[in-house]
C-alpha cells in the first residue's frame, strides 16, 4: 500500500526516499511542490528524474481532503470549509479575512470531548485527533485557493477549531514546526495563536519548546465552581493551577496571554463575576477577549443585550484590565466551531 507522504518534515522525506538512490536536496524539492505549489503527484514534478518519478508516484501518495461543503458570508469575509479526509473523517476549517491579512482557524480533533457547555464541538463527542498532516492540510487547501483566486496567501494561523489541541501535543508540535519551515509556508511563530481550555501539563511543556507562539486561555468565569459548571475539565485542572501555568508561560516566553471569556447572558456577566475576574488577573502579562455568545441551539444558552456587554467590558477597563470585544464574523454561516459538522452528522 503507498504510503501518504503529506505532513512529513524534510528529515522524514529523505529516509523514506533513500531506497531510490535520490540526493537529499530532492527531499526538498518534493516538499517545495507539495507544500508550495500545490502538486498532488509525482508526474508533476518537473525537476525530478522523469524515470523515477512513476516509481515514487507507485510508492507513495500525497493526500489531499476534499471539500464536502463551504459556506460564505454574506459580506465575504469569512468561508467555512467542511474538509473530508481519506477515511470519511471531516472537520471544518476557516478563513477569516481580516485588515492584516488571510487568517485560517483550524481543527485539531474532529469533534471534542471537553464537553464545554456553550461549545457545538461536543455535541457528537470526539471522533479522533487529527494527524500532523491532516492539520497542515487544513491551511495549505485554504492557501491553495487563495492563490488561485488572486487572493494572496494565508498570513496568521488561530487553533481554535474543533478540538482541544494540548489533548493530542505532540501532533500539533510537529504541524507548528512544519508550518514554520521554509520550504512549507515559512510562518513566524509570532503570526501563531493556540488557544487552550487549560490543560496543564501540556502548557507547562508548551512553555519549554522555545516557540514564542501566542496563548490563549478559555477561561470563560472568574471561579473555580463556575468554571466546572461551564467547563467540566476544570474539575480536573482547576482554575488555580491553570492560572498559573498560564503567568509561567508568559514569564518564560515574554507573551502576554490572552484569556478568552465568553459572554453568556445573566451566567457568567454580572457585576459579582467583572469583580473576581478584576481581582483574578489584575497584575499579569495578560489582555481579555470578550466573545459574546455564538448562540448554538443545542444548548439553549443566550446572548447578552449589547448594554450588558457594554458594561461589563467597561467594568474590566475601568479596573485595569486591556480589554477587547471579539468582532463577529461568520455569524450567518455558522461560523462557531462545530455547527456545519454538526448538521452534516445529522443529516447522515
Amino acid at each position: 500500500m503507498a504510503k501518504d507522504i503529506f505532513g512529513c518534515n524534510l528529515r522524514e522525506l529523505q529516509e523514506l526516499f533513500a531506497p531510490y538512490k535520490l540526493p537529499r536536496f530532492r527531499a526538498r524539492q518534493v516538499a517545495e511542490w507539495m507544500y508550495q505549489k500545490g502538486v498532488h503527484h509525482f508526474e508533476e514534478m518537473t525537476n525530478l528524474p522523469k524515470a523515477l518519478r512513476p516509481q515514487l508516484d507507485a510508492a507513495f501518495t500525497i493526500q489531499q481532503p476534499v471539500c464536502r461543503d463551504r459556506l460564505d458570508s454574506i459580506d465575504g469575509r469569512t468561508s467555512k470549509f467542511l474538509l473530508a479526509f481519506a477515511d470519511g473523517t471531516a472537520v471544518e476549517t476557516v478563513l477569516m479575512r481580516q485588515p492584516y491579512g488571510n487568517s485560517v482557524c483550524v481543527s485539531t480533533q474532529a469533534g471534542c470531548n471537553m464537553g464545554c457547555a456553550f461549545c457545538a464541538s461536543t455535541v457528537h463527542g470526539m471522533a479522533r485527533n487529527l494527524t500532523t498532516g491532516e492539520m497542515l492540510a487544513q491551511v495549505i487547501y485554504i492557501n491553495d485557493a487563495l492563490r488561485e483566486a488572486g487572493e494572496g496567501k494565508v498570513d496568521t494561523l488561530v487553533i481554535m477549531g474543533s478540538g482541544e489541541p494540548l489533548m493530542n501535543y505532540e501532533a500539533v508540535v510537529a504541524f507548528l514546526r512544519l508550518l514554520h519551515e521554509p520550504y512549507v509556508l515559512g510562518m513566524g511563530y509570532r503570526n501563531i495563536t493556540l488557544s487552550t481550555s487549560g490543560i496543564v501539563p501540556s502548557m507547562l511543556l508548551l512553555a519549554e519548546e522555545g516557540m514564542p507562539i501566542s496563548l490563549s486561555v478559555s477561561l470563560h468565569a472568574p471561579n473555580q465552581e463556575l468554571r466546572s459548571q461551564i467547563m467540566p475539565i476544570n474539575r480536573k485542572y482547576p482554575l488555580a493551577d491553570v492560572i498559573a501555568a498560564a503567568k509561567n508561560y508568559a514569564e518564560k516566553t515574554g507573551r502576554r496571554v490572552t484569556y478568552e471569556y465568553i459572554l453568556i447572558d445573566r451566567l457568567n456577566d454580572g457585576e459579582a463575576q467583572a469583580r473576581e475576574l478584576v481581582k483574578l488577573l489584575r497584575g499579569q502579562l495578560c489582555s481579555v477577549n470578550l466573545i459574546p455568545i455564538n448562540p448554538v441551539k443545542e444548548r439553549n444558552l443566550l446572548r447578552p443585550g449589547r448594554m450588558r456587554i457594554d458594561w461589563f467590558e467597561g467594568y474590566l477597563r475601568q479596573h485595569g484590565l486591556t480589554v477587547t470585544v471579539r468582532r463577529e464574523m461568520g455569524k450567518d454561516i455558522q461560523a462557531a466551531c462545530g455547527q456545519l459538522r454538526n448538521k452534516h452528522l445529522q443529516e447522515q
